[in-house]
């Protein structure tokens, strides 16, 4: 959400380029980490949404870095919001090489 607040104030010529696509991969962070929660009884079903979610992750730090570089967002805010994402993808990544610890097995 802090992401969708701070691109209301991109310009409106990133309406359907920048803005658009910094929102998409940040909600999709979130949504594909729904989803493989809900997987979670095929490990192989929740890798690749986990997996997922980890690429959207990345893919809001590149745009992160386009807002810098174009002088849309503070070098420092952003900064933070990066670490966060670093956060969250060694999150991913955890669960990823240890999906053991998730998934729902049978007894």
């Amino acid at each position: 959400m802090e992401i969708f607040e701070l691109s209301k104030n991109f310009p409106k010529d990133e309406k359907y380029a920048l803005t658009d696509q910094i929102r998409r991969s940040s909600r999709s962070v979130c949504s594909n980490l729904a989803e493989a929660w809900r997987k979670r009884r095929y490990e192989a079903a929740f890798i690749a949404k986990l997996s997922d979610s980890e690429g959207e992750a990345a893919e809001t730090q590149v745009w992160l870095q386009f807002a810098v570089e174009c002088q849309y967002l503070n070098r420092d805010l952003a900064a933070k919001i990066y670490k966060t994402y670093d956060d969250i993808i060694a999150t991913l990544v955890g669960m990823i090489n240890h999906p053991e610890t998730w998934i729902i097995t049978k007894r």
